[in-house]
């Protein structure tokens, strides 16, 4: 694999075999792959709040339609 230096970046190089940019700033990468684990976590938490709103409302139908059911025996 021969690699080239882009001009006017000091963080890409281009792969000669593949034609393909490739950024060496693993410091860079790093940072972005810390962001994206850490978007993945939130969306993951807000999904599984909304899973638990989602048991709480139905939940409380439950008790609600239980209520109307013994004050429509009485």
């Amino acid at each position: 694999m021969k690699i080239l230096k882009v001009s006017g970046h000091d963080d890409l190089v281009r792969d000669t075999t593949s034609n393909a940019i490739v950024n060496t700033n693993m410091s860079a990468y790093a940072e972005y792959v810390n962001r994206r684990n850490a978007v993945q976590e939130e969306r993951e938490t807000i999904a599984q709040q909304g899973v638990e709103i989602n048991n709480i409302k139905s939940e409380l139908s439950d008790i609600k339609q239980m209520l109307k059911t013994l004050l429509n025996a009485r």
